[in-house]
């Protein structure tokens, strides 16, 4: 289920200037081919505020058992609850919802809307 991402439009640029997009870089191989380590991403926090993920968003979450750790992971299924089941691209290199289960709606920090500066 791997898509493309776009790479950082100026109006991302200006929105995470005006801190209404947020920066993270990836740390491992769980996205692989579409993110790479030391790769960063542009993500959306106010993307779920009034809507749920759907099935192939990119998000950053909380990772459920392991404090102040996020993970970027793709959603692959969303619970009547809210609740979403994430999965890396990388199957065989990902820590995800086969591991940890679902990941709770407020867990979710928001969604990746685009590479930065790519």
């Amino acid at each position: 289920m791997t898509g493309d991402l776009p790479s950082s439009r100026w109006l991302d640029l200006l929105l995470w200037c005006f801190k209404k997009r947020q920066r993270f870089r990836v740390v491992n191989c769980s996205m692989q081919p579409l993110l790479q380590p030391g790769d960063e991403v542009l993500l959306d926090p106010t993307a779920y505020s009034q809507a749920q993920p759907q099935v192939g968003d990119l998000v950053v979450a909380l990772h459920p058992q392991r404090s102040n750790f996020r993970i970027i992971k793709r959603v692959v299924a969303v619970t009547a609850e809210g609740a979403c089941l994430l999965q890396g691209d990388n199957r065989a290199a990902s820590e995800d919802s086969r591991v940890f289960g679902a990941v709770a709606a407020h867990q979710i920090l928001g969604k990746v809307v685009c590479r930065f500066f790519c």
